[in-house]
């Protein structure tokens, strides 16, 4: 009989192949009727080998622990190549199948408790759900404030991780009773930030070691979270045409080559000066985001008027 986190590996299994069947419906759906310059629908929606390489890259040092979220939003814009509002909905539908595989390679090598690694991860998938479904619908300056100040957040986990001020954890490999709620709404509230763009990582290292567990506990709870609630915010975003098609496809060709070149070929490298670069790049990234977002505000204020006496 199959245990229950072989089960789990199956639901994994079972959940990405149906994310991937009806990605391809809703892609069909897009490009089948598309609307004036509809991001959901660019024509072939070829990735380029700059927005491959993006994936590959940002995705080699995700599974390395450095993250994705931050640096991938930092590079988009940079390099001016996702409009601010698909944002969200392209780094949760990229990223989808690279950590799906992160999530199969050290779920399998990493001693957790089933109990508590499911539950943590249904509450996240809920939080993702419900968060997708509102951040879809927001406005592109919101969407700038939030992501703006989900990237500082980033950057301070990072800044914390690079000075150890994380707390030490303990050795336990799972919780239960208060401990336990605490960990499902916990993981509930990073489920629906995630879909934001601020990384589960950091946030659920942080949780679990705070809850007295031991921090390599936190690899499978917060992969195999982002595993299941990814697909699931994916499609939210999808559904409303919040993302920009060609470069989420990117980061899912590079994404996945990058994970299994850093998970059984690398597997660890010095990254404390890449740490500081990435901190460096995700502020100032949080600095313009909010920037956008004050002329937005601006602008906004300055045609208010005009519309009006219309």
């Amino acid at each position: 009989m199959l245990g229950p986190l072989a089960l789990l590996l199956i639901a994994l299994g079972a959940l990405t192949l149906v994310f991937v069947v009806l990605w391809a419906k809703l892609v069909k759906t897009a490009r089948r009727a598309p609307q004036q310059g509809d991001p959901a629908a660019v024509t072939l929606a070829t990735p380029t080998p700059l927005q491959i390489g993006i994936g590959a890259v940002t995705n080699f040092f995700d599974a390395l622990g450095i993250g994705s979220f931050a640096t991938t939003t930092s590079i988009f814009r940079l390099k001016k190549m996702v409009a601010d509002q698909l944002i969200p909905g392209t780094l949760n539908s990229g990223h989808t199948l690279p950590t799906v595989a992160q999530a199969l390679i050290y779920t399998t090598i990493i001693e957790v408790d089933v109990r508590t690694l499911i539950l943590m991860i249904a509450a996240s998938v809920l939080g993702a759900w419900l968060g997708a479904g509102i951040v879809a619908r927001w406005p592109r300056r919101k969407i700038q404030i939030g992501m703006g100040i989900a990237l500082l957040v980033a950057a301070t986990l990072m800044f914390m991780t690079q000075l150890q001020l994380f707390p030490l954890g303990g050795e336990t490999i799972g919780v239960g009773g208060v401990k336990l709620t605490i960990a499902i709404i916990g993981n509930f509230m990073l489920g629906a930030l995630m879909t934001l763009g601020i990384g589960l990582y950091a946030p659920c290292m942080i949780l679990v070691s705070l809850l007295g567990m031991n921090p390599r506990a936190a690899f499978p709870i917060m992969m195999g979270s982002c595993a299941f609630l990814m697909p699931v915010g994916s499609l939210r975003f999808a559904r409303e045409r919040r993302y920009h098609l060609q470069a989420a496809l990117g980061l899912a060709l590079g994404g996945v080559p990058g994970v299994l070149l850093a998970a059984f070929i690398v597997k660890a490298l010095p990254l404390g000066a890449i740490r500081w670069l990435v901190i460096v790049v995700v502020i100032y990234t949080a600095t313009t985001m909010l920037r956008s977002a004050r002329t937005e505000r601006r602008r906004a204020a300055m045609t208010a008027p005009v519309t009006a006496s219309r």
